[in-house]
This record gives structure tokens, C-alpha cells and sequence, in this order.
């Protein structure tokens, strides 16, 4: 081999000293010992500590050839030379590890290593031959010591970590199995959450539009702070208060608000979490559930989706869920048995009350039925002062318009209407919601996203008599709803949007208002048809036309507004647990669902009659409108009807359906 291909070390004798305690101790009886000594501990190290440390250990049993190799500039070649040229004074063999420890005279106190070849016999011989000459003036002391095995040494440590891969693995699969049969053994237990003094953050204060709801639970809570006011005229505690509204009504806000004032444990659990897919489970979790807040008592228990556990029992094709009937059975005779559960109030949440079963809301389990509806505006006014507490607005912005611009919201929608403004706000970089903002929130939340804009052409022009038509039709029948805006920027899946907003709150509507809206809602296709003619009328008014229909029918099958008398031949009603119009039965015979059709057709050709004609009467108000419509894009509400009432006086013809 040539010398240039042999490899550089070095090593500084106070390193060696300082390494070689280390490198002892770390001998491979010195590994069996450290093991013995970890298995006798009384707290055994993780897992990945003592990986890491043996690995540890491993390169630093292999380093210091590595690292010294570096950092010694001396080779086989120059050692040669250097005993010929009378330099070393001492050279140590170690053939276990093939290395040779050289002293020289400028620097008797840092050995040198070197390392060497498989076989060394031109170095002995050189030396012996340095020795044996007399012209040499430094003799060479030659000393052979076998050392510790580096290599074995790692290999043992690696070796040791692939055990300790092996045992962890089984250690794991271990614990997993014994988790396994713990949860086998908690399968029944209730899952429901536990507060001894729930902190929700909620109160009576922070709910607002549902004040009657708020008085009928806060005598519960009453009850529970002070039952001897109600104990002493006789009166008892309700068992179960159950909370029915369309979803977004705040069912859900009202139970944390009672958890919140009522200061008493609580419990919370959604009805989807009773039932599984084996059989007596979710009877199991209710009797742990009541046992729980029996041991509680006074408590309370909310329930959230009850029809997930409380749907009719026997009902479907094929029987019912025998899981889900074994728990609603449970329940029942838990809320009112043969024991009786003192001290526990269930309070449960729905929005499908039709599906419940009615041997869970007779009196005795469910006391009190509370509906939960849509707010007014004087609930949403309060809804909105609710939620504006954290929002910055600006001066001119009026909660009270915003509550009369939003019938029909929700306590859900309103929250998310003023989140959708402040996020607008972000985005624009202002410092306060404006009423740009919320107005365009309003948009967003009613008809979906912002489009782009449509370019000039046909098309345009085709969608904005279309909407001209729906605006004008409904501003000049005296009982429609006032127009809000009409707008051609899209939304969602619509090209261009009319928005008509009621001035008061309509419990009842009436038949001209019914017809009103049907009137206004074939304008478009009315003004399509005179303006471009039969050939050019568009699938735009596909979903004026469903409502159309469906309108005229509810007036002649549910409402009695025709010559068919005041009868009602349809319902609302149907199998919940068949798909609703699956197998509908007729409640009248073929005659009468003939008529039915006539009428219905008779209804909407004769709104249809009544909205081409005040579009030929104000045929050149309409251009005008739409130009204005064209370039503007949008024209507010406020503005339309000035322009209309400046250009002519509406008639208010009353519409009638012709006999």
C-alpha cells in the first residue's frame, strides 16, 4: 500500500488521559454492569433516553479515531523516515486496533498515533535495525500492548438498541391492548361532561330577543336557588323543560345561560352520544348518567338533539332501532318511573319536535314546552346591541335599521352578519364597521358571495330589464313589500338580484299581499317577453316560477282563497320517517285535483295578465330605469321609488282573481 493512501491522526496526551477513565469504563463488562444496574432501579429511565444514551455512547466509543484522524498530520512513510533520521525516542504497537503511538523528540509529551497496516513488519524491522546500528544517537524503546476493541464495543451498543427497539414494541403493543380492555370495561358508563359549578360565561343578560323563554327559565333557576319559596304554596319543581325552535334560535346560548345562573352542577350530553351499535349500551349510559346526578342532587342534565335518542318508537319500514328504543325506554323511566329522580331537571334542545315520541313529552317528564322562534325586530335590535358589544362601530351606524333590514334572521345569522362586517372591515383596512360594511354583509349572508361584474352586451341589458321588471311591478302594486335595491353585480348562483324588505312584521298575509308577491315575481318574465318578445325569453325566471307555483297552490289547497271554498286539501304534514312525500296520499279525489290544477294556472295567468300590463303602461319608464340600472350597476331602494313616484302616479289596482 502507498503511503499516501494511508490516513493522517493525531491525538493530544492530555485528551488520551482524560479519555481513557472513560474509555475503560466504557468496556463491555462495563456495559453488562450499567444494564444490571438500570434493571435494579426503582424508576426505570424512558425509553428514548436510554436509546439516546446508548447511541450516545456508541459514537463516542468510535470517535476519537475519527476525530484525532483530523487533526495529527504524521503517516506510515514519515514515521519510517523519522526513526532513520534519529527523531523518535518511543513507539507504542497496539495491533487490536491497528495503532502506534509515537513520541518524538520535539514533543516528548504529545504522542502521536498512527495508523497501521494489517502487517508491520518493515516497521519493526526498521526499528530493530535503528537500534542495532552504532551511528545511531537516539535509540527507539519498541513496546506492543493490545487496547480495548472500539468496534466491538459499538457493535455491542448497537446490538443493545436493537433490543431495546424490540422491548419498547412489545411494551407497546402492551398497553394498547390494556387500554383496550379498559375502555371494553367503560363502554356503558355516560360520557356525559361534568361541572360542579359550570363557568360559561353566559348569562340571562347575554341572551337577548327570547325574553319569554328567559322568564320561563329563570323561575327554574329560581327554583333551584330558592325552592322554598314555591315549596311553600304547594308547587313542585318541573322535571324536564324542553326548548323547541328552528335551528340559530339560541336553544344551545339559553342552556349555558341557566348553567351559568344557576349555580348547581351540571351536566351537558348530545343525544347522539346515548346510541351505539351494540344493543343495551345506551340504556347503560343512562343509568349512569341519572346515577351520577342523583348523587348530585340538585342538578341539572341538558340534553342537546333529543331526537337523535327520543324519535317515535315502532316507526319506519321494518320496525324500528332496537338500540335506540331499549334507550329511549330508559329514559323514560328514569325521568318518571317506579323511583323518581328528586332534585334532577332535564332540560333538552330540538328543532324536529314532530318526530319526538309522545310518551317522552306528556307531563311528568317534559313539564314545559318552550318555543324558541325567530326573533322580531325588537328581539333582533337587542340581539344586535348583544353582539356589538365587542365590535367597533362607527357613529352613523344604526342597529335599529339594520334590525328592520333583517326579517327572518336568527340570533345565529345576526352574530354571523356583524362578523362578516367586521372581517369586511379588516379587509378594507378601516378602523370601524361602517354601514357600507354591514350592508354588504347583509348581501353576502342573504344571497352569497360578490361576483364579477358583467361586461356590456346583450346579456347584461337582458338581466337588467328582467330585474326592472320585478322592482317596478312590486312598486306599483300597493301591497307589495317596498323595494330595497336592484342590483346587476351577481351573487352566488344569480346573475343580477331585486330585494323587496316588509316595513313591520307579518304574522298574517293576506290574499292581495299573495298576490302581489306572485305578481312581482313574473315581472321579469313579463318584461323579457315584451321587450325582446317570445323568442328571447331566458332561463333566468326558472326560480321566480317555482315560487310561483307553489304560492298559488298553498292559496287554493291549504289557504281556501278560491272558488273551490274555504277547505283545506293538503298538509304539511307527512311520513317523517319516509322521506316526508314518499307514498303521499291524495285527500281528494281525481275531479278535484283537476280543478285544482285550473285554479292554480288561473291564479298565476291572471298575475301574469296584471304584470305585462303595467309594464306596457310605463314601457318608457322602464327604459329609463334601465339605463340608469346599466350605468350605475345598483340603485337603491330609496331612489327607485322617488323615481317612479316623479314619473307617474300609481294607480294601485287591486288585483282579484277572475272567477
Amino acid at each position: 500500500m502507498n503511503n499516501s493512501s494511508l490516513r493522517k491522526v493525531s491525538l493530544d496526551r492530555d485528551s488520551e488521559e482524560n479519555s481513557s477513565p472513560k474509555l475503560a469504563d466504557r468496556s463491555p463488562g462495563s456495559h453488562r454492569s450499567a444494564k444490571s444496574h438500570s434493571r435494579s432501579a426503582s424508576k426505570p429511565r424512558k425509553f428514548w433516553q436510554i436509546a439516546s444514551a446508548i447511541l450516545l455512547q456508541g459514537l463516542l466509543l468510535g470517535g476519537p479515531a475519527l476525530a484525532t484522524g483530523e487533526q495529527n498530520p504524521l503517516t506510515y512513510g514519515q514515521l519510517l523516515r523519522n526513526i532513520r533520521g534519529n527523531q523518535v525516542t518511543k513507539v507504542e504497537i497496539d495491533p487490536v486496533n491497528k495503532i502506534a503511538k509515537v513520541t518524538t523528540k520535539d514533543k516528548p509529551n504529545a504522542p502521536q498515533e498512527v495508523i497501521l497496516l494489517d502487517q508491520n513488519p518493515e516497521l519493526i524491522k526498521t526499528i530493530n535495525d535503528h537500534n542495532r546500528d552504532p551511528k545511531s544517537t537516539q535509540k527507539v524503546e519498541l513496546q506492543v500492548e493490545a487496547g480495548a476493541d472500539r468496534r466491538a464495543a459499538l457493535g455491542l451498543a448497537i446490538n443493545l438498541l436493537l433490543v431495546f427497539l424490540l422491548l419498547a414494541g412489545l411494551v407497546a403493543l402492551l398497553r394498547r391492548s390494556t387500554n383496550a380492555s379498559g375502555q371494553a370495561l367503560n363502554f356503558g358508563k355516560s360520557r356525559a361532561r361534568f361541572q360542579m359549578q359550570a363557568s360559561t360565561g353566559i348569562k340571562f343578560e347575554d341572551v337577548a330577543g327570547i325574553e319569554e323563554a328567559k322568564e320561563e327559565l329563570q323561575e327554574v333557576v329560581t327554583f333551584l336557588k330558592q325552592p322554598e319559596k314555591f315549596t311553600a304554596v304547594g308547587a313542585r319543581i318541573p322535571k324536564g323543560v324542553l326548548l323547541v325552535g328552528s335551528p340559530g334560535t339560541g336553544k344551545t346560548l339559553l342552556a349555558k345561560a341557566i348553567s351559568g345562573e344557576a349555580g348547581v352542577p351540571f351536566f351537558s350530553i348530545s343525544g347522539s352520544e346515548f346510541v351505539e351499535m351494540f344493543v343495551g349500551v345506551g340504556a347503560s349510559r343512562v343509568r349512569d348518567l341519572f346515577k351520577k346526578a342523583k348523587e348530585n342532587a340538585p342538578c341539572l342534565i341538558f340534553i342537546d338533539e333529543i331526537d337523535a335518542v327520543g324519535r317515535q318508537r315502532g316507526a319506519g319500514i321494518g320496525g324500528g332501532n332496537d338500540e335506540r328504543e331499549q334507550t329511549l325506554n330508559q329514559l323514560l323511566t328514569e325521568m318518571d318511573g317506579f323511583e323518581g329522580n328528586t332534585g334532577i331537571i332535564i332540560i333538552a334542545a330540538t328543532n324536529r319536535p314532530d318526530v319526538l315520541d309522545s310518551a317522552l313529552l306528556r307531563p311528568g317528564r317534559f313539564d314545559r314546552q318552550i318555543m324558541v322562534d325567530v326573533p322580531d325586530i325588537k328581539g333582533r335590535l337587542g340581539i344586535l346591541e348583544v353582539h356589538a358589544r365587542n365590535k367597533k362601530l362607527e357613529p352613523e351606524v344604526s342597529l335599529e335599521a339594520i334590525a328592520r333590514r333583517t326579517p327572518g334572521f336568527t340570533g345565529a345569522d345576526l352574530a354571523n352578519l356583524l362578523n362578516e362586517a367586521a372581517i369586511l372591515t379588516a379587509r378594507r383596512r378601516k378602523e370601524a364597521i361602517g354601514m357600507l360594511e354591514i350592508n354588504d354583509a347583509v348581501d353576502r349572508v342573504v344571497a352569497g358571495m360578490e361576483g364579477t361584474p358583467l361586461v356590456d352586451g346583450k346579456s347584461k341589458r337582458l338581466i337588467a330589464y328582467h330585474e326592472i321588471g320585478h322592482a317596478l311591478v312590486g312598486t306599483l302594486i300597493p301591497a307589495h313589500d317596498p323595494v330595497q335595491k336592484v342590483t346587476l353585480i351577481p351573487r352566488g348562483q344569480a346573475q343580477g338580484l331585486t330585494w323587496f324588505t316588509p316595513d313591520e312584521e307579518q304574522g298574517l298575509v293576506s290574499r292581495g299581499q299573495l298576490l302581489a308577491r306572485i305578481s312581482g315575481l313574473l315581472g321579469g318574465r313579463a318584461a323579457e317577453e315584451i321587450i325582446f318578445g317570445d323568442a328571447e325569453i331566458t332561463t333566468g325566471a326558472g326560480n321566480d316560477l317555482e315560487k310561483v307555483t307553489y304560492l298559488a297552490r298553498m292559496m287554493v289547497t291549504r289557504f281556501g282563497m278560491s272558488d273551490l271554498g274555504p277547505v283545506s286539501l293538503e298538509s304539511d304534514s307527512g311520513e317523517v320517517f319516509l322521506g316526508r312525500d314518499w307514498q303521499a296520499r291524495s285527500e281528494y279525489s281525481e275531479e278535484i285535483a283537476s280543478r285544482i290544477d285550473d285554479r292554480v294556472r288561473s291564479i298565476v295567468q291572471h298575475c301574469y295578465d296584471i304584470a305585462r300590463e303595467l309594464i306596457q303602461e310605463h314601457r318608457d319608464l322602464v327604459d329609463t330605469l334601465v339605463e340608469l340600472l346599466l350605468e350605475k350597476e345598483t340603485i337603491e331602494g330609496d331612489l327607485f321609488r322617488q323615481l317612479v313616484t316623479e314619473s307617474t302616479q300609481p294607480a294601485g289596482k287591486q288585483l282579484a282573481v277572475s272567477k
